[in-house]
């Protein structure tokens, strides 16, 4: 049942709603609630486009569904009928550009008041980064204004539809939901009760900067440091044998070093893995390319991917990928057959720098994106620019800091939330994401330690908390323990006083549950401690068999 609420009511109604709300019985709670629905088209000083009952799933509509916009920002919230609210609001987080509203109908279903933006645009009408070109505004909505304004109506709309302002909230986000998460915390502290900040690209500008760099080492030269192979000679790369190699040969290095043979690494950082050394015997003889071997070029490449980007004096400017991502390299940043020659980090940041690296956009870029050989038109309005323009040393001259002051949330004085509004916060990143690095957020909380705590580890902990997942890639998915509920945690720490010691985290191959194990909240690192010499049985791959230690 779908019933349309759109039409203006009388400004009465809104008040006799919430009289409706307060003092109607059990029995007469869905009337209650559609005529509450309906009354907050005619809220004050807010400007509501729609709100119609909607259901979330088959059956009677269960959510008050309300559109609206501000100041030119649109949004939507998710209201669970009066009987199923849990008191709590959520604000749900974004990926990529957004540029649309995104439902979360899982946590309506649990009880939750959602919101959602566009982040101040419509993808359809400026896809990917191209709402930022000479729109500074636009810029300033997706940095950071988007997802305060949002929450700001949010939470008065919820006020009106239910009589009484949530009692919690919270936000939570993965990827550009992780960067607008802890943009709140540096930002507007007293948003939220509680923040999820997951896979963050709060380092947006360096991040960009980087991937362009690897592009340029990707297919410059006609594809020549790629590690992907050209086996039938069309000119395109099919073959992944390269990236297959370089995964097994860092997993033969380190795979045994946290104690059992999973295919994953636990702690990259303890890999002590050496491109130059380790893939010496897997050179291509007198240099010359085949599928089966890596040239100077491509052992070139491998380096600087696992180094990061760095400026022309060797000044690295963001960490590179971790040991143990490899396999996820090829939806990501190798450009071959089965994406078209457009991994995923392409499609996203080829036009970054045209139009959000820069105080001042350089041009637009060409039809073709993929051939840097592309003859660009200087002379058109606006002129063409191109990816393989950019230069990394305008990183750290400066170039770029106007716009990092916009979009990247990398202050680690997380004081006014934590402190203050005694806010509560955990950062989670997949060592094995092959999108945003995972080392520079575990940087960031080190950071945080040292600038909000004054170095204090323990009471650093007792306020915010970071989990690394091994064998998790981005958001979720990869070979580890990669699936738990992200909010639940978060939750009873705030209302329950119940610190995330760690989380237990389940793989699942095809519906059934083959590892399960602890992620252990930093410093700490989940060791085995079950059956003796039983390490190595996926058997024995259960919580129980896993405790929290002191990285060794």
């Amino acid at each position: 049942m779908s019933i349309d609420l759109s039409n203006k009511r009388p400004h009465w109604t809104v008040g006799l709603a919430l009289l409706l709300t307060a003092c109607v019985g059990a029995a007469d709670r869905p009337e209650g609630d559609q005529l509450a629905c309906a009354a907050l088209v005619d809220m004050t000083h807010l400007t509501i486009t729609s709100a119609t009952l909607r259901a979330y799933d088959e059956g009677e509509p269960s959510y008050c569904h309300v559109r609206g916009m501000s100041a030119g920002i649109r949004f939507h919230v998710q209201l669970p009928l009066t009987e199923h609210w849990n008191g709590r609001f959520l604000m749900h987080g974004d990926g990529g550009w957004d540029g649309g509203l995104n439902f979360a109908n899982e946590r309506v279903a649990q009880g939750y008041a959602v919101a959602n933006s566009n982040s101040g645009h419509d993808g359809a009408a400026e896809p990917g980064a191209s709402f930022g070109f000479n729109n500074r505004q636009s810029e300033i909505d997706f940095g950071y204004r988007a997802v305060h304004l949002t929450v700001n109506a949010a939470k008065r709309i919820a006020g009106a539809f239910y009589g009484r302002a949530p009692e919690f909230s919270y936000f939570e986000g993965c990827s550009t939901g992780g960067r607008q998460g802890l943009m709140e915390a540096q930002r507007y502290p007293y948003d939220f009760d509680g923040i999820v900040a997951e896979g963050p690209v709060n380092f947006l500008q360096a991040m960009a900067a980087n991937n362009i760099w690897t592009f340029q080492r990707m297919y410059s030269d006609d594809f020549a440091g790629n590690l992907a192979f050209d086996t039938d000679g069309d000119g395109v790369p099919d073959s992944l044998t390269k990236l297959t190699m370089l995964a097994e040969a860092v997993l033969a290095k380190c795979d045994e070093r946290d104690g059992f043979t999973d295919r994953v690494i636990d702690d990259p950082l303890s890999c002590d893995f050496d491109p130059r050394a380790d893939l010496s015997a897997m050179m291509c003889p007198g240099d010359v390319d085949a599928d089966d071997c890596f040239t100077a070029a491509q052992l070139q490449t491998i380096e600087d991917v696992y180094r990061g980007a760095y400026d022309s004096n060797g000044t690295v400017i963001y960490k590179g990928k971790s040991f143990g991502s490899e396999s996820g390299w090829a939806r990501w940043i190798v450009p071959h057959q089965g994406n078209n020659l457009n991994p995923w980090f392409f499609a996203l940041y080829a036009t970054y720098a045209n139009y959000l690296f820069y105080e001042s956009d350089p041009g637009v870029p060409p039809a073709t994106l993929t051939d840097p050989t592309v003859t660009l038109d200087k002379a058109r309005t606006p002129p063409e620019w191109a990816w393989w323009e950019f230069d990394v040393d305008d990183v750290t001259s400066g170039a770029g800091d106007v716009m990092a002051s916009i979009f990247d949330s990398a202050d680690p004085d997380l004081a006014p939330y934590l402190l203050e509004s005694d806010g509560k916060l955990i950062l989670i990143h997949g060592w094995m994401d092959a999108g945003p690095n995972p080392e520079p957020t575990l940087d960031y909380y080190n950071a945080v330690v040292e600038s909000t705590f004054d170095g204090d580890v323990d009471e650093a902990r007792s306020r915010a908390r970071l989990f690394m997942a091994p064998g998790m890639g981005h958001c979720g998915g990869g070979p580890g323990p990669n699936s738990w509920d992200k909010l639940a945690p978060l939750v009873d720490w705030v209302e329950s006083g119940i610190v995330p010691d760690h989380v237990v985290a389940t793989h699942t191959t095809d519906g059934v549950v083959d590892n399960e194990r602890k992620i252990c909240a930093y410093p700490d690192q989940a060791v085995y401690v079950g059956p003796e010499g039983g390490q190595n049985d996926p058997a024995n791959w259960i919580e129980s068999n896993f405790a929290c230690e002191a990285a060794r």
